[in-house]
């Protein structure tokens, strides 16, 4: 076992909390926009609580999977940055041990935060992207559940306004009035008198259903109104004007091969595609990498402190980024293979590290 002396608990511990600090702040921050629109919900909606709390729990894992390696990151500069500062690694060297026998707890942390990672990407999104399209069309429903409350204008969806007549209590509603103007050509007003809300999960939509009613329109092409009366109408909302639409499905790896024969390996959105498969491991991978690359950075920066340590590792990952970016751009100029596309970066941060452990163990 990794950690069989006091020292390798000690250091492994030093670890732990600037890893859950920075990995909450992440967190947090990656979230922002998607919690403003949740409390939007919660507050001007109606939507209930628990609803809420599950659209966050469906968010999660695509948020922790590109979090988790900067924290990771963050933990080992702050780590090895204070040890440093406190001249503790001194002594440790002092004492003859290796920087290499040092870093042994801080590669079981990294494989810790490589094995979450990975299955988060692997298993955890995809498990999340299924279970939001099923909150997504409960909070539709919602949505629209509230909007037909009595008395009042509401607007569920964009370009759609509903409003149901108070009627006598414990009694249906006396009818329902809907201006639709989601087609901006055909606007529509619809009145109905009785009406029910309906689920399909199949297609991903939810339908009002209407009964004994009239449609009034006006046809784009002419100065004359129309009137259309119904016994029973369905109005379908799509679930991609819900507040959390569902993902688009991602092809398959034979779907993406066929793509890039018939273009001869030029479609760019194939090869991203391509190179989004090779980075499912390559990704997770990376969080290896950045705990290691701490270690030596830590140590060079160890004056910068907690605050220091994270805008060290911040400024690190916007290089890593600036790097897939320029990768990527690379892949779809056809200069470079997906393959490496995806590993590039890692190879060169490895290469990175491994210059600055040398450095450092030979000071």
């Amino acid at each position: 076992m990794i950690l069989r002396t006091l020292l390798d608990r000690y250091i492994f511990t030093e670890l732990l909390s600037p890893f859950s600090l920075s990995l909450g702040a992440l967190c947090f921050v990656m979230l922002t926009r998607e919690l403003l629109r949740l409390v939007e919900l919660l507050v001007s909606k109606g939507v209930g609580f628990w609803a809420v709390l599950k659209v966050i729990a469906m968010l999660l894992p695509s948020g922790l999977v590109l979090t988790l390696p900067i924290a990771g990151l963050i933990a080992s500069i702050t780590a090895f940055g204070r040890l440093s500062f406190d001249k503790e690694l001194v002594a440790m060297r002092a004492a003859g041990l290796s920087l290499v026998r040092l870093s042994q707890p801080v590669l079981l942390f990294s494989v810790f935060v490589f094995t979450l990672t990975l299955v988060l990407s692997q298993w955890g999104q995809p498990w999340s992207s299924l279970n939001l399209k099923k909150v997504a069309l409960n909070l539709l429903k919602d949505q629209l559940a509230l909007a037909l409350e009595r008395g009042t204008f509401n607007e569920p969806i964009p370009n759609m306004m509903i409003y149901v007549p108070e009627g006598e209590q414990g009694r249906p509603a006396p009818g329902i009035f809907i201006s639709d103007e989601r087609l901006p050509n055909e606007p529509r007003v619809i009145v109905a008198e009785r009406y029910h809300i309906v689920m399909d999960a199949e297609h991903d939509q939810v339908a009002l259903q209407l009964e004994n009613g009239m449609i009034h329109s006006r046809p784009p092409q002419t100065e004359q109104s129309q009137q259309i009366g119904f016994v029973s109408y369905d109005i379908k909302i799509n679930l991609n004007l819900s507040s959390y639409s569902a993902t688009e499905e991602r092809p398959s790896y034979d779907q993406i091969m066929a793509r890039l024969t018939e273009t001869g390996g030029k479609d760019a959105g194939a090869l991203r595609r391509m190179m989004e498969y090779y980075k499912d491991l390559a990704f997770p991978t990376a969080s290896l990498v950045f705990c290691l690359l701490g270690v030596p950075v830590g140590i060079v920066s160890k004056r910068s402190g907690r605050v220091g340590g994270f805008a060290v590792g911040v400024g690190i990952i916007i290089a890593f980024y600036i790097l897939n970016v320029g990768c990527d751009f690379l892949v779809t100029a056809l200069i470079l293979h997906p393959f490496w596309g995806a590993w590039l970066p890692n190879v060169i941060f490895m290469a990175i590290t491994t210059v600055l452990f040398y450095r450092m163990s030979r000071q």
